[in-house]
């Protein structure tokens, strides 16, 4: 083989190395949830630390006590909202239904193109926070929690992992996706932290297993 022609093969695989890489950028998720940011590993793990540890209480749960899915702007509800957020090259109707938009589901890691098998999650579920001293809020402290946009807590996700997910807590349930679990802890804690709510034991060993990993 001439060093020319070496020379020159060289070069075609190279070019054809590159269309390839540019064929998995587009072949690639086209949309990524965009739950909002949560905090550092770092300020995660004081914020857990702060929390009161407390054996669970279900007594009395009603998930018709968290108002949710309200009116956020016009006729868009909070799960309306979540999915053009969430989503790339949402389409709403004059309802604020999606009509079309790719929706990137970082839990598992599938993407969908109907919004029919996207279920909004309650990152830190509305039971479990009731289970941790949500019971002692009013109703509009509830109504609040629920439908939550500032806070990590909301994000659209591909529906049977969500109802798969159920109410479990880390202890019992992560992301199949490993690169999210620190997203997940970081969102999970931020979010106990702010409202408050108790850990029991084994959420916290979880927690802060996962957290030392981050």
């Amino acid at each position: 083989m001439t060093k020319v022609y070496a020379r020159r093969r060289l070069s075609i695989l190279a070019a054809f190395t590159g269309l390839i890489a540019m064929v998995g950028i587009f072949n690639g998720p086209t949309a990524s949830a965009a739950l909002p940011t949560p905090v550092s590993a770092a300020t995660a793990r004081t914020y857990l630390a702060s929390l009161t540890t407390a054996t669970e209480d279900r007594t009395g749960y009603d998930r018709d006590l968290f108002n949710h899915w309200i009116t956020i702007s016009g006729t868009c509800n909070t799960r309306e909202t979540v999915l053009k957020r969430d989503g790339s090259n949402v389409v709403t109707d004059s309802a604020c239904a999606s009509t079309s938009g790719s929706w990137y589901s970082p839990y598992d890691g599938a993407t969908w193109t109907a919004a029919s098998d996207l279920d909004i999650d309650h990152l830190v579920p509305l039971a479990e926070a009731w289970d941790s001293g949500a019971d002692n809020w009013t109703s509009t402290q509830r109504q609040n929690f629920a439908n939550d946009l500032t806070r990590p807590q909301l994000i659209a996700v591909t529906d049977n992992v969500n109802q798969s997910k159920s109410d479990q807590d880390p202890a019992e349930w992560m992301p199949s996706v490993t690169s999210y679990r620190c997203t997940y802890v970081r969102a999970w804690v931020q979010v106990k932290y702010y409202y408050n709510l108790t850990v029991d034991s084994a959420e916290r060993s979880a927690l802060t297993s996962y957290l030392s990993g981050c």
